[in-house]
């Protein structure tokens, strides 16, 4: 048995602000937390949840009982499947030069290559490809040749699994996690209606076979932006995003920050997770950037921003908000495209719960995601609803999980 869903809910936005500091604060770390058991290990779930459970390994010096262990194996599972993805990225890098396919390898991937993280510090769900349209066929038969098929496909990307790969149920990180590969041929995020395409800053004029980094600095600092802003918006963000905004700004030449102003539309979407930024890691952005975004956000996701913090505007917010997103919509027209599909989804909506239900392992076996969409919607108008995904890593670090 949980313990009652309050108690869980307070714990789990204690420790994730307190996890926040002591990350931001890095080697000089903050006095170990006076926490109950329950806390301590509502703190794993929110460390993992957050995937910065390798990074704290590396500086944090709180030893209760198991705290330290913990970490250190979360650190161990993380390098040695950095070892298996950074072989697949050489693979994939050999076998595109031999198919003359150009490829940019996305985010966690470029941090690595820019040496911002080392193997061991940085959790890679999977493996992130930018392709051209008409390439698509062609890198298809390349992830057949290493062992991958398409899972599923949605607006977003497609998604590519190894064959026999099995997902492994429990807490964190695991080294035997199947490395998925998702194939995009946009950047682009829906905010939560209307749709901000990137791609022609992300992608590099000059492109060559193989692996391509991105043009520059700055344009992966406006992907990681933009897909920030998106998980912000979908009440998803992590820390480990934030630490990445974080780490990258401060590697930044200032005039790399224009790159967020190319393009035909102002980056209006940076300022909430730039604000983040700015308060949990004070001092990496520069102050005169940090003004101009905030000049380019609309009034009301401005004043939204100022009371977000990173417990809600992500898993750790333990109840599910029926409307997320809401306060991004620029017009009348977007909050009522928004109820309307709140109400009655769309076609492409119901067949991606349908695929998150067949392949994610934290919705396996549970009852509340398979009952029809008017009573799960009239349960959520009623009373609080916990997230099935922030359930999971909290049955998992309770040691609840079968």
């Amino acid at each position: 048995m949980l313990p009652p869903l309050p108690v869980l809910k307070r714990g789990l936005a204690l420790t994730t602000e307190t996890l926040a500091t002591e990350l931001a604060l890095g080697r000089r770390g903050t006095a170990q937390p006076a926490w109950s058991a329950l806390e301590w290990r509502l703190a794993g779930a929110a460390a993992v949840a957050h995937g910065i459970s390798p990074l704290l390994a590396g500086f944090s010096t709180w030893a209760p009982d198991g705290w330290q262990d913990f970490l250190a194996t979360q650190r161990e599972h993380v390098e040695i499947r950095q070892q298996r993805i950074a072989s697949l990225l050489t693979q994939i890098d050999a076998g595109a030069r031999r198919m003359a396919l150009p490829l940019v390898a996305l985010k966690g991937s470029a941090l690595h290559g820019l040496g911002i993280y080392v193997a061991g510090e940085r959790p890679m769900a999977d493996i992130d490809l930018l392709v051209r349209p008409r390439d698509l066929p062609v890198v298809q038969a390349l992830l057949e040749e290493l062992g991958y098929d398409e899972s599923f496909r949605q607006w977003k990307h497609s998604v590519f699994k190894p064959r026999g790969g099995m997902a492994v149920r429990g807490l964190g990180e695991h080294r035997d996690t199947p490395v998925n590969i998702e194939v995009h041929t946009r950047i682009q995020e829906r905010l939560p209606i209307r749709t901000v395409d990137i791609t022609e800053r992300v992608w590099p004029e000059d492109a060559q076979p193989g692996i391509n980094p991105y043009p520059s600095r700055g344009a992966l600092m406006a992907h990681l932006l933009l897909h920030a802003a998106g998980n912000i918006c979908g009440r998803s963000f992590r820390l480990l995003h934030l630490h990445d905004i974080a780490q990258l700004a401060r590697r930044m030449p200032r005039d790399e920050w224009a790159t967020l102003w190319q393009g035909d539309e102002a980056p209006w979407w940076a300022w909430p997770p730039l604000r983040l930024a700015a308060r949990y890691f004070p001092g990496t952005v520069p102050h005169d950037v940090l003004e101009a975004v905030r000049r380019e956000c609309p009034r009301l996701l401005r004043i939204a921003a100022k009371r977000q913090t990173i417990t809600s505007v992500s898993c750790s917010q333990l109840w599910l908000n029926l409307l997320p997103g809401a306060e991004w919509s620029r017009t009348p027209g977007d909050i009522t495209r928004l109820l309307l599909n709140r109400i009655r989804p769309t076609q492409e909506s119901r067949e991606e719960r349908a695929d998150m239900l067949r392949t994610q392992v934290w919705l396996q076996g549970q009852t509340w995601v398979r009952r029809n969409h008017l009573t799960r919607l009239i349960t959520g108008l009623t009373r609080p609803v916990p997230r099935m995904d922030t359930l999971y890593v909290v049955r998992a670090a309770l040691g609840d999980l079968a």
